[in-house]
């Protein structure tokens, strides 16, 4: 099978399993964290295939809607690529990605590294920040019926990883338990460059949100 026909494949498996998915966590996120890859591989070294291949499959099944287990998605993935006789070397970089992309608190070392690992994980991270993180960060908390914010409940910026995954708090601290977060862990140059702008924005709407609360404008 040629790359194209691969990548057309998953598109449409990746769009069949997430057709109801959350908002922040459906197929319009993958095609964005896609997009962003690109972008980011359009200056980097790495692997295109593979690039292509995990972002699209890097949320097939987040362990946020599965009870916390993170084995689902990687074996997901893993059994729609060998249905599709994809190489097992490819195979196994792809569920490498997936398996140490995410966030988990920020206090979690990865137990693998590519140049293709950099660039997916920062895609995904972009979408996390700028008016995109916003949204995303809202619809979350509205579909998990979190309070917007409560000043006496402070963000908690030193969790563990289970600590992280169980966290209940307003939504609005997680823009500083993860999303003002991530402009310092970005891994590549132009994942930094977009990044500094989208925190910037961030920043601005923090400003408005707290006069707004306060009664200020």
């Amino acid at each position: 099978m040629n790359n194209t026909d691969i990548i057309s494949k998953t598109i449409a498996f990746v769009k069949e399993k997430l057709h109801q998915a959350e908002g922040g966590h459906d197929w319009f996120h993958i095609e964005r964290v896609y997009k962003n890859a690109l972008l980011i591989a359009a200056t980097e070294n790495g692997d295109l295939k593979v690039i292509k291949l995990a972002a699209l499959l890097h949320d097939i099944a987040d362990s946020k809607f599965h009870d916390g287990d993170e084995t689902v998605g990687p074996r997901v993935a893993r059994s729609f690529l060998e249905s599709q006789q994809v190489d097992e070397v490819i195979i196994n970089h792809v569920i490498n990605i997936i398996e140490n992309i995410s966030f988990k608190g920020g206090n979690v070392e990865r137990n693998f590294t590519s140049i293709e690992l950099d660039i997916v994980q920062d895609a995904d991270r972009l979408d996390a920040l700028g008016a995109i993180g916003i949204a995303r960060t809202f619809n979350y908390g509205g579909f998990k019926n979190r309070m917007l914010y409560d000043p006496n409940i402070a963000p908690n910026t030193k969790m563990t990883k289970e600590e992280y995954k169980n966290n209940e708090a307003p939504t609005l601290n997680h823009f500083y338990e993860k999303l003002l977060l991530l402009k310092d862990k970005m891994n590549t140059d132009t994942g930094k460059k977009i990044a500094q702008e989208r925190h910037r924005y961030m920043e601005g709407f923090l400003s408005q949100f707290y006069a707004e609360w306060d009664g200020e404008k």
